[in-house]
C-alpha cells in the first residue's frame, strides 16, 4: 500500500535522510519551538533579536493597495497591503484592513530562473499571527521547501528555492483595524487573574454556572463593540473578521506579490540589457511576468491553518499551486457540527504517555510506578482526584509571591503534553510526580507565575484613554480574536443555551476524560457572541483543484484527528494523505525526517506521496535517541513553557 516500511522505499527514504539528518533535526524543532511559543508574542514582535540595532515599527509602513517591501527585523522584508473591508462593496468605498506581512526572501532573487516564488504560511489559531511564525519559524520552514543543496553549489535548474510569507489575519497583532475586548491591558490582566482563579469548566460542581457567566460577561460587551460600526454606513469589523474574507485576503496577496515580481524582473532586465546589450527574448521579463488574475496560491497551513486552507481551496480551486494541510480539521465539523467530536483520539495520548513511562522506567520518568502502564495511570487519576478536592498551598519564594496549586493547574500541563509530547511528557510526569510523591507544589507554582506579565497603562494610555489604540498591544488579543473569528464562523455555537451546551459538554466527556473539559470551554467562549458574518461559505468545503492537496496528520492527535484527514481528502480530489506514525498536534510536534523529505519533494516537484503512505518519527518522548534536554537546553525548554503555556493558548 505504498508504506515507507517497504525494502525498496525504506533504502530511498534512508539515502535522503543521510544529507538531511545534520540540519533536519535542528529545523523541526525550530517549528516545535514556534509552536510552544506562539502564545506569547509581543517581546518577538517588538525586538526580535537583541543585536538588533532599530526596533521596527509596523506604523513606519504606510498601507498601499501594492506590495512595497521594506527591511525590517533581521533578513526580513515587511509590507502593509491595503485591502477592501468588504470586497462585496461595488462602490468601491468603505473601510479598508491593512494586512500586515512579513517575507523571508527566497536564496536566489526573483528573477533567478530557481525562484520558486512565495509560500504562505498559516499557524493556526484561529488567530494565531503568520507574521511570529515567520519570525520564529520560518528558516526552518524554507530550508524543509527549498532544494537540498545550497543554491551555491546546485546549479541544476528545476531546483527550486521559496519566499516564506507570514501575514496577520484580520483583527491579528499587527493587521489595522484591531481589537479589544477590554479597555486597557490592565482590565484584560485583572479579568484572566480571576478566570485562572475561577477555575475551568469541571474544576467544581458549580463551574458551568460560574464559567458561562463571565464568558457572557466578557462576549456581550465584546461583540456588541465588534458588530458597530464607528460611523454610520460604515462596516463593522466583526462581519468581516470570519475565514472567507481572509481567504480572499490571500488571493490578493498572491496576485499583489505577482505584480511586484513582475516590477523587479523589469527593473532587473532594464540593469542587464544597459550591462549586455539588448535581449531580444526579453527572457527575465518573461520569467517574471505578472499572471494577471491567475496567480497561483502555494500554501502551509497548520491546525486551523487548515480550515483557511481548504475554504480557500473551496472558493478559487484553479488558484491551488501547492498546499499542504498539516493536522487537518473537519471542516463540516468546524463550520455546521457535522460529524465526530475533534477530541476522540486525545485519550490514546495519555495511553501512550503510560506506556512510554512505563518503558523508561524510573530514571526518565518521575511518576513511574511498578505494575505497568495501569498503574502509572491509576497514580495520575488519584492525583486528579486530590487535586480536585483539596488545592496544595506553596509558600512563596525569592522569585515569586505565594500561589495555590489546583486541579485546573494540573489539567493545564496535561493539555500542553498532549499537544506536544515530546517536551510535554517529561514535564507532567515531573510536576504530577513532585506533587503526588511529596505534595511539593512549587515547580507548578514557578510554572504558573513566568506565564503572567505585568501590565500598567502606559502615559499615552494614560494621555489617550480606555479603549484607544495605545491602550492595547499587539500579540495580547489572540484568545479574544480567536473567539471572533470561531464564533462568526460556527454560528451554531452562538445559538446554544445553557442546557444545550451542558448536553455538548456531556458529550465531549464521553469522548475524552482527558481532553473533554478543555475542548468544551472553548466552545463555551461563543456564550453569548451576537455577530453575524456578512460573507459566508454557500456549501461545504470541497473542490476539484487545479494542482491536488497534500493532507498531512499525525496517527494521534488530540484535536485533528487522523479521521478528519481522510475525511476532508475525500472531498478534494486526486488529493493524498500522508500519515506519520506520532503523537501530538500537527507534524510541529515530533521530528519526522521522512515526513520533512516527502513534503519537500512535493513543494519542489508537485508530486504527491503514494496513498497509504505512511512516515517514522525518528523520536518518541522520554525514549528517543535524544531526551528532551538535547533537543533544548533545558533552561531554555523550560523558558518557553513558562513564558505562555499556563497562559492564553490558542484551541488549533
Amino acid at each position: 500500500m505504498g508504506s515507507l516500511n517497504d525494502p525498496e522505499r525504506k533504502r530511498s527514504s534512508d539515502r535522503r535522510s543521510t544529507t538531511w539528518r545534520p540540519v533536519a533535526l535542528v529545523l523541526i524543532v525550530v517549528v516545535a519551538w514556534w509552536h510552544i511559543s506562539r502564545v506569547h508574542t509581543r517581546p518577538i514582535l517588538e525586538r526580535p533579536s537583541l543585536e538588533t540595532e532599530t526596533p521596527f515599527t509596523w506604523a513606519e509602513l504606510n498601507p498601499e493597495p501594492t506590495l512595497q517591501y521594506e527591511p525590517c527585523f533581521d533578513g526580513y522584508q515587511c509590507a502593509r497591503l491595503d485591502v477592501p473591508m468588504d470586497y462585496h462593496r461595488a462602490d468601491g468605498l468603505g473601510r479598508r484592513v491593512a494586512v500586515a506581512i512579513i517575507r523571508l526572501p527566497a536564496k536566489v532573487p526573483v528573477t533567478n530562473p530557481r525562484y520558486g516564488g512565495a509560500v504562505l504560511i498559516n499557524p493556526g489559531g484561529p488567530g494565531g499571527s503568520g507574521v511570529f511564525q515567520a519570525l520564529v519559524a520560518g528558516r526552518g520552514l524554507q530550508t524543509i521547501v527549498d532544494a537540498e543543496s545550497d543554491p551555491g553549489h546546485n546549479t541544476t535548474e528545476t531546483a527550486r528555492y521559496y519566499d516564506i510569507i507570514g501575514f496577520d489575519p484580520r483583527g491579528v497583532n499587527n493587521t489595522t483595524p484591531g481589537f479589544s475586548c477590554f479597555p486597557n491591558t490592565f482590565a484584560q490582566r485583572n479579568w484572566e487573574l480571576q478566570a485562572e482563579a475561577d477555575g475551568m469548566l469541571g474544576s467544581t460542581r458549580d463551574s458551568l454556572m460560574r464559567n458561562w457567566q463571565r464568558t457572557r460577561a466578557l462576549n456581550v460587551g465584546c461583540a456588541r463593540s465588534l458588530s458597530t460600526p464607528p460611523e454610520v454606513g460604515a462596516e463593522a469589523l466583526g462581519e468581516h473578521i470570519n475565514t472567507p474574507p481572509v481567504a480572499r485576503d490571500m488571493l490578493e496577496i498572491v496576485e499583489r506579490h505577482g505584480e511586484w515580481r513582475e516590477q523587479q524582473g523589469r527593473t532587473e532586465q532594464q540593469r542587464i540589457d544597459q550591462l549586455h546589450g539588448y535581449d531580444s527574448a526579453q527572457s527575465i521579463v518573461q520569467r517574471t511576468r505578472w499572471h494577471r488574475g491567475g496567480e497561483k496560491l502555494r500554501y502551509w497551513g497548520r491546525s486551523y491553518g487548515t480550515v483557511l486552507g481548504a475554504t480557500f481551496a473551496s472558493m478559487f480551486p484553479d488558484r491551488i499551486e501547492r498546499m499542504v494541510l498539516d493536522g487537518v480539521v473537519d471542516t463540516d465539523k468546524y463550520y455546521l457540527d457535522e460529524g465526530h467530536n475533534a477530541i476522540v483520539d486525545a485519550d490514546a495520548i495519555f495511553d501512550r504517555f503510560t506506556e512510554y513511562c512505563d518503558r523508561a522506567g524510573p530514571d526518565k520518568c518521575p511518576l513511574y510506578t511498578p505494575g505497568g502502564r495501569d498503574a502509572i495511570a491509576t497514580a495520575y487519576r488519584r492525583l486528579e482526584a486530590q487535586l480536585y478536592h483539596a488545592s496544595v498551598a506553596v509558600p512563596s519564594s525569592t522569585t515569586r509571591g505565594p500561589e495555590v496549586v489546583t486541579w485546573t493547574d494540573l489539567k493545564i500541563v496535561l493539555r500542553i503534553s498532549l499537544y506536544q509530547p515530546m517536551i510535554g511528557f517529561p514535564l507532567l510526569a515531573q510536576l504530577a510526580s513532585d506533587l503526588l510523591h511529596r505534595g511539593d507544589g512549587s515547580a507548578l507554582a514557578d510554572f504558573k507565575h513566568r506565564a503572567r506579565t505585568p501590565s500598567c497603562p502606559t502615559a499615552e494610555c494614560l494621555r489617550t484613554g480606555p479603549w484607544s489604540a495605545e491602550c492595547q498591544a499587539p500579540g495580547q488579543n489572540e484568545l479574544y480574536v480567536s473567539s471572533a473569528i470561531l464564533c462568526t464562523d460556527a454560528l451554531y455555537m452562538q445559538d446554544r443555551d445553557e442546557l444545550a451546551f451542558a448536553e455538548s459538554w456531556a458529550a465531549m466527556q464521553r469522548d475524552s476524560a482527558m481532553l473533554g473539559d478543555y475542548w468544551s470551554s472553548i466552545e463555551l467562549g461563543c456564550a453569548g457572541w451576537d455577530v453575524r458574518p456578512r460573507w459566508i461559505l454557500p456549501g461545504p468545503c470541497s473542490g476539484n483543484t487545479s494542482h491536488p492537496l497534500l493532507l498531512v496528520s499525525m496517527r494521534l492527535d488530540p484535536v485533528t484527528p487522523m479521521r478528519s484527514a481522510r475525511i476532508m481528502s475525500s472531498k478534494f480530489p486526486g488529493s493524498v494523505v500522508l500519515e506519520q506514525d506520532s503523537e501530538g498536534h500537527t507534524t510541529a510536534a515530533a521530528p519526522s525526517l521522512c515526513t520533512t523529505s516527502f513534503i519537500r519533494h512535493y513543494f519542489q516537484t508537485g508530486e504527491l506521496p503514494p496513498p497509504g503512505s505512511t512516515c517514522a518519527g525518528d523520536l518518541k518522548p522520554m525514549l528517543g535517541p535524544a531526551h528532551v534536554e538535547t533537543l533544548f537546553p533545558a533552561e531554555k525548554t523550560w523558558d518557553a513553557l513558562e513564558s505562555g503555556l499556563l497562559g492564553r493558548q490558542l484551541p488549533l
